[in-house]
């Protein structure tokens, strides 16, 4: 870990997590790894090189090998797999439909957390990371960590609007509800664990949000 300031944040499944991330990071003037975007581009990288995300050892065998870079300014975003631009084509449905698959290996997991330790430590101005497991498991000694959720009727609108109004709500449901369903058995991120800041943003706009979730930090912080 790093003497910088490392902030963990988790949540659900269209939390606002990354949005509110970034902004928690420009605030604070900190690095932003969106931990999500690792998943996701290693199942594109898989469904791309017609690994079968069902096989194990093959997911295993492919994340110790993708091309992988990922930027860490939260005002530019940067995902590349073996130099394509990949920003977009992570969001697609197949991978969303795909990424529990590859997750929830926990071999897979283990490779890719190490990476985003790695990422954590060599952040010169310290770090926002966020995602599912970062408060309990990837920087559980974290300066501040926070769960950010809200119900799930509020978090299925939310994500209908990042994707642009392309889904219908069955396919939200299985997006959204469904992934968290079966992303939860290898991982935490439904309730605070001890030391862990609650901040439901069921009620809370984007600002309010944010301004939540940096008094939380900063109740943290003994400030």
């Amino acid at each position: 870990m790093t003497d910088t300031l490392v902030i963990a944040i988790d949540g659900p499944s269209g939390s606002g997590k990354s949005s509110v991330s970034k902004a928690v990071a420009r605030h604070f003037n900190l690095e932003y790894l969106d931990t999500g975007a690792m998943y996701r581009a290693l199942t594109w990288y898989c469904l791309n090189e017609k690994v079968d995300v069902e096989d194990a050892t093959a997911l295993v065998t492919a994340a110790r090998t993708f091309p992988y870079v990922q930027g860490t300014s939260p005002d530019e975003e940067v995902i590349e797999v073996g130099g394509v631009d990949v920003r977009e084509a992570i969001r697609e449905p197949r991978i969303s439909e795909a990424v529990s698959s590859v997750a929830s290996n926990l071999e897979v997991r283990q490779i890719l957390i190490d990476l985003q330790r790695r990422f954590i430590a060599e952040a010169k101005n310290g770090m926002v990371a966020e995602g599912r497991d970062i408060t309990t498991v990837v920087a559980p000694d974290a300066d501040a960590r926070v769960l950010l959720t809200a119900n799930e009727e509020v978090r299925l609108a939310r994500r209908g609007l990042q994707l642009g109004g392309t889904q219908n709500k069955d396919q939200l449901v299985h997006q959204v509800s469904e992934r968290d369903k079966k992303d939860s058995k290898t991982t935490s991120f439904t309730e605070a664990a001890p030391g862990v800041t609650l901040v439901d943003s069921s009620d809370l706009n984007f600002e309010e949000t944010i301004d939540a979730v940096i008094a939380a930090v900063n109740t943290a912080l003994g400030r």
